[in-house]
């Protein structure tokens, strides 16, 4: 075969290569994502809100916003007592001099058993503060993070499911979700019964809803199952 011939080949296959790669990145980047029945077959598209799942994505505003929030969970309520806190006489505890042994005035001091404690831990606030476009920005970066990648599903119907744990872990195994290796974050647009009652019992299965929703939980969980209603409730509340 002619070198000419060879070279157009490889050029060919090059472009086919590009066209490929790109239309991966396009699929990966689009916003357009299928909505799931509870058998799990697809039964129609959607297009998902730009302005929460199309988002830039901020590393560093999305750990400062878990930090904050992991900070605000601690209670601060630990302590400790001083010796002037603990019970014991206020005697001295033998003579000054005399003994052999070191000077003590007190039975209560740190290095008796019983006494106080030196430079513990007292109860204190550890919460943070982060204002509310920060905390939207962060949620937002944070959903778009998943979508990007892969790991945002949209179900249909879900509200008619039975209040039954075995409903709920036939419709996660059909959708293709293993709760063994997976925390899967379920998002509600409001508080329904029968869902809540169908999940409360499966392990790695967490309810919040769409107004309660933060980056730490977006960000540690594995897959997001959202509900049809849900998405224009996100839209609202990202919009503020």
């Amino acid at each position: 075969m002619p070198i000419k011939k060879k070279s157009k080949i490889k050029n060919q296959k090059s472009k086919i290569e590009i066209k490929s790669k790109k239309a991966k990145v396009a699929k990966r980047n689009s916003l357009i994502v299928d909505v799931y029945d509870l058998k799990g077959k697809v039964v129609e598209k959607i297009e998902l809100p730009k302005e929460v799942f199309g988002a830039k994505i901020n590393n560093q505003l999305m750990a400062q916003a878990v930090r904050v929030y992991l900070a605000n969970q601690r209670k601060g309520t630990v302590s400790t007592k001083t010796r002037g806190e603990v019970k014991g006489s206020t005697r001295k505890i033998y003579r000054q001099k005399g003994t052999g042994r070191a000077r003590h005035g007190s039975i209560r001091a740190p290095i008796f058993v019983g006494g106080g404690v030196v430079f513990g831990p007292k109860p204190r606030d550890y919460s943070l503060n982060l204002p509310k476009k920060m905390k939207r920005a962060a949620l937002t970066s944070a959903l778009s993070e998943k979508l990007k990648a892969g790991e945002v599903k949209v179900v249909k119907g879900l509200e008619a499911i039975s209040p039954k744990t075995k409903a709920m872990v036939s419709v996660l195994e059909k959708l293709g979700l293993n709760t063994k290796n997976k925390n899967i974050l379920l998002i509600l647009s409001e508080t329904q019964d029968n869902i809540k009652r169908a999940a409360r019992n499966i392990r790695g299965v967490e309810i919040d809803l769409v107004n309660q929703l933060n980056t730490y939980e977006v960000l540690r969980s594995k897959a997001l199952l959202l509900m049809k209603q849900s998405i224009e409730t996100i839209r609202k509340s990202a919009q503020g």
